[in-house]
C-alpha cells in the first residue's frame, strides 16, 4: 500500500534524454517503442585499424542547446550531454528555480552519475602536452574530465545548493541516482532532485581495451542487428553514448505545484557480487539479491512487478546470469513478467545505461505500452523468459523494475510505480 506521508514519497514529474535514438526524450521514447536501432559505424575517429568498428553514437548534437558557445568549448562531451538532458527534464517538470529562494534552493539536490566522466581531455591534452608542450595545455583540463562536473554544471546552472552527488559505479552508476534521489526525499532532506546519469566513452583507447577483452560485438557489416540481448548469437554489447535526467520531489511538493506526476519511485537497492573485475557471478545471487531487497524496500511481492527494464547488455555472460538472478528472485513468476533491453536499440551508455532503462521503466507506466527487445531472432534456450522480442506491447503498467549491473560486481535495482494519492 502507498505510504501516506507525501512528503517522503519521491515522484517523477520531468523528463529529459540524449540518446542514440534522439536528442530529446519525446523523440527516444518514439524510436525505442519502434524499434528503431541507433548504432552506425563509427564516425568520430578513423577505426579502420581496429576490430570492432560500430557503435551506438548521438547524431547530430549541438552542445549550444545546453550552454554558450565559450562554456561549451571548455567542457566535456559528457557534460554536454548531462546539461542539455538536465534542462530538458527541468522544462518538462515545470519547475521555475529562479524566483526561489535561498533557503529553497537548499532543499533541491543532484545526483548525476557516471563511469569515466570526461575521458576525452586525458587523450585529447596528452596529444597537444606531447606535440606542443606543456604550456599549451588547456587549464581547464581538470574540471573538464571531472566526473562530478556535470552535476557541478546543472547545480550551478538553477542556484542548486543542496547535495550535489556524483556516484562512479560503472555500469549500474545512474540506477543508483534514483536510489540517492529516493533516500534524500524519504528523509525530509529535500523536496527535489534531478536525478540521472551522461557518459561519452566512445574513445580509440576504450574500444582497443574492450575489443581486445572480447565484449563488444564484431558484428561490423550489420551494425543494427549487432545488439541482441537474449539471443543465442550474441556476441557482445554495442558501445554507446548519451545521458538522461528525471526530476523527482516529494509527492507533497509537487501536489502542491499543481505538477504532472508520470511515476512513483517507490524502492531501491544495491549489493555487491565480490567475484571479478567484469565478469558476473555465475549463479546471479548478487543481482537476485538486489532486486529482493529492492522489493523489500518497495514493500511490494514479487508478483506485483508487471515489467523488468533488463540491463541486457548483449554479451554471452551477463544474459545468462541475468536470466538466473530474475527466476531466482521472482520464482515462477519469472516467467510472467515481461521483460526488455533498451541496449538493443541504444547500445550501452554504460554511466547512463539505468537512466535510459528508468525513461523506458517509466514510459511503460506512462503509454501502458512496453518496448520490444529487437534482434531477438534466435533465442539462447538458456534465456528462456518473455523478452518482449522485436514488437512493443500495449499492456498496463502498474509496477516497473529497472536492473544495472556494473564491472566489479556492482549490483543496482530501482522500482517505479504509477502514482496513487
Amino acid at each position: 500500500m502507498p505510504d501516506h506521508d507525501l512528503s517522503r514519497r519521491a515522484v517523477v514529474t520531468g523528463l529529459g534524454a540524449v540518446t542514440p535514438i534522439g536528442n530529446d526524450h519525446p523523440t527516444f521514447w518514439r524510436n525505442l517503442v519502434a524499434g528503431v536501432s541507433g548504432a552506425t559505424r563509427i564516425t568520430q575517429f578513423d577505426a579502420s585499424r581496429f576490430d570492432v568498428r560500430i557503435a551506438a553514437e548521438v547524431k547530430d548534437f549541438d552542445p549550444t542547446v545546453a550552454m554558450d558557445r565559450k562554456m561549451a568549448r571548455r567542457m566535456s562531451r559528457f557534460i554536454h550531454f548531462g546539461m542539455a538532458a538536465g534542462k530538458e527534464a527541468v522544462g518538462d517538470s515545470g519547475l521555475d528555480f529562479s524566483d526561489w529562494s535561498p533557503e529553497r534552493l537548499d532543499r533541491a539536490a543532484v545526483c548525476l552519475n557516471t563511469g569515466g566522466g570526461g575521458q576525452e581531455q586525458v587523450t585529447d591534452n596528452d596529444r597537444v602536452l606531447q606535440s606542443r608542450g606543456p604550456g599549451q595545455v588547456s587549464p581547464f583540463a581538470i574540471p573538464a574530465l571531472s566526473g562530478s562536473m556535470a552535476a557541478c554544471q546543472l547545480s550551478m546552472e538553477y542556484g542548486i545548493t543542496g547535495p550535489v552527488i556524483t556516484q562512479v559505479a560503472a555500469c549500474a552508476s545512474s540506477v543508483i541516482a534514483f536510489l540517492d534521489g529516493l533516500r534524500l526525499i524519504r528523509t525530509g532532506e529535500c523536496d527535489v532532485v534531478l536525478a540521472g546519469g551522461a557518459e561519452a566513452p566512445l574513445l580509440p583507447v576504450a574500444f582497443a581495451a574492450l575489443g581486445n577483452m572480447g565484449a563488444l560485438s564484431k558484428r561490423n557489416d550489420d551494425p543494427q542487428r549487432a545488439s541482441r540481448p537474449f539471443d543465442r548469437d550474441r556476441d557482445g554489447f554495442l558501445y554507446g553514448e548519451g545521458a538522461g535526467v528525471v526530476v523527482l520531489e516529494s509527492a507533497e511538493h509537487a501536489l502542491a505545484r499543481g505538477a504532472t506526476i508520470q511515476a512513483e519511485v517507490i524502492g531501491a537497492s544495491l549489493t555487491a557480487d565480490a567475484f571479478h573485475i567484469s565478469a558476473p557471478e555465475p549463479t546471479g545471487r548478487g543481482a537476485s539479491m538486489a532486486m529482493t531487497r529492492a522489493l523489500q524496500d518497495a514493500g511490494i511481492a514479487p508478483d506485483e512487478v508487471d515489467y523488468i527494464a533488463a540491463h541486457g547488455t548483449s554479451t554471452p555472460l551477463n544474459d545468462l546470469t541475468e536470466t538466473r538472478a530474475i527466476k531466482r528472485a521472482f520464482g515462477d513468476h519469472a516467467y510472467r513478467i515481461p521483460i526488455s533491453s533498451p541496449k538493443s536499440m541504444i547500445g550501452h551508455l554504460l554511466g547512463a545505461a539505468g537512466v535510459a532503462s528508468a525513461l523506458a521503466a517509466i514510459g511503460a507506466i506512462r503509454e501502458s505500452c512496453v518496448p520490444p527487445t529487437i534482434n531477438l531472432e534466435n533465442p539462447d534456450p538458456e534465456c528462456d523468459l518473455d523478452y518482449v522480442p522485436n514488437t512493443a506491447r500495449s499492456m498496463r503498467v502498474d509496477t516497473a523494475m529497472i536492473n544495472g549491473f556494473g564491472f566489479g560486481g556492482q549490483n543496482a535495482v530501482a522500482i517505479f510505480r504509477r502514482f496513487e494519492a
